[in-house]
């Protein structure tokens, strides 16, 4: 399942100049979408040290489910933006169940017994899982998202921009903000950055860190659900769509470093722009190998990402 945009719509006047800013911008669409994907990962570590690998599973799942209820919408005879507007609230509510599962059926006694190979093994297998219901539901062949804006491309500048590209971008840059906000602002948002800072401290101090690590979780699968409906409209929505979104955007949220949502931005865009270009320029079989690369680099370099904090592990 390919994660770049249906037919990039490229300039009428094919400079290299045009053409090198046209891949630009496609890149910073399919960027934002690995950005939010390792987000949700940044959300879960932040909190418990653990990571969800079933990410990419909760996209897929999170577009399927936008799919079948913008159809069921849409034959209620409602048009498709106001389809996929009231789609949304649905796709939340299933992103937040389906991450408080993950966390209540394969984390929590994982970290309850400090075992690392228990909370992998158990999310990659509730990723395995999930995958095959939904090919038992929707089945495997890629279905088409209808876009709720118009799929004609807009003229800025010397680039063309899918309206739903522009949408992408600002969506994303909305979740990570709201989520800051609501960290930094409300109640249960202070006692998730008082577990992340330290979650034993957090414990003696009255908070329940299993609920905030829970709560984080299913955070996680709703940025997760919400960046497949955001992408669904410029691709094709199927079960086999999260694999390969999900572990491009792990390497993201190791480039730009598992504490930082900056880097989760910076390293998406990095690696969205270096694989359109590459794309382009070289052959799209070649695509992946830069970032791959990139990952290696500063797995060697600087181990805790780009934008990442060095931490002592306690013993």
């Amino acid at each position: 399942m390919n994660a770049a945009p249906r037919g990039a719509a490229f300039p009428r006047e094919r400079t290299p100049m045009n053409i090198f800013a046209q891949l630009i911008v496609s890149g910073i669409s399919v960027g934002m979408i690995y950005a939010v994907i390792a987000f949700g990962y940044q959300l879960t570590f932040a909190t418990s040290k653990t990571l969800n690998f079933g990410q990419g599973e909760a996209l897929m799942i999170g577009a399927l489910v936008g799919l079948t209820t913008i159809n069921f919408l849409i034959g209620q005879s409602l048009g498709t933006f106001w389809a996929y507007l009231l789609m949304l609230p649905v796709v939340f509510v299933f992103g937040l169940a389906q991450g408080a599962v993950v966390e209540w059926l394969g984390v929590r006694q994982a970290i309850k017994i400090k075992s690392e190979a228990g909370w992998i093994m158990a999310t990659i297998a509730l990723g395995i899982i999930f995958k095959n219901l939904a090919e038992n539901i929707w089945g495997r062949d890629p279905l088409k998202f209808p876009s709720p804006l118009p799929e004609a491309a807009l003229q800025i500048g010397p680039v063309r921009i899918q309206p739903m590209e522009i949408a992408i971008v600002l969506g994303a840059l909305a979740l990570m903000a709201a989520v800051e906000i609501f960290n930094r602002k409300s109640i249960f948002g202070k006692a998730v950055v008082a577990t992340a800072n330290d979650r034993d401290a957090a414990g003696l101090m009255g908070i329940n860190t299993s609920r905030v690590i829970t709560f984080s979780y299913a955070l996680s699968s709703l940025s997760a659900a919400f960046a497949g409906v955001l992408v669904a409209p410029i691709t094709l929505t199927g079960a086999a769509m999260g694999a390969v979104l999900g572990l491009k955007a792990f390497a993201v949220a190791i480039i730009g470093g598992l504490s930082s949502g900056v880097g989760a931005i910076v390293g998406g865009l990095i690696l969205g722009i270096v694989e359109t270009l590459t794309g382009f320029y070289i052959s799209t079989g070649y695509k992946d190998v830069p970032g791959l690369v990139l990952l290696l680099l500063v797995l060697s370099l600087k181990p805790s990402g780009l934008f990442g904090v060095a931490t002592i592990k306690k013993v």
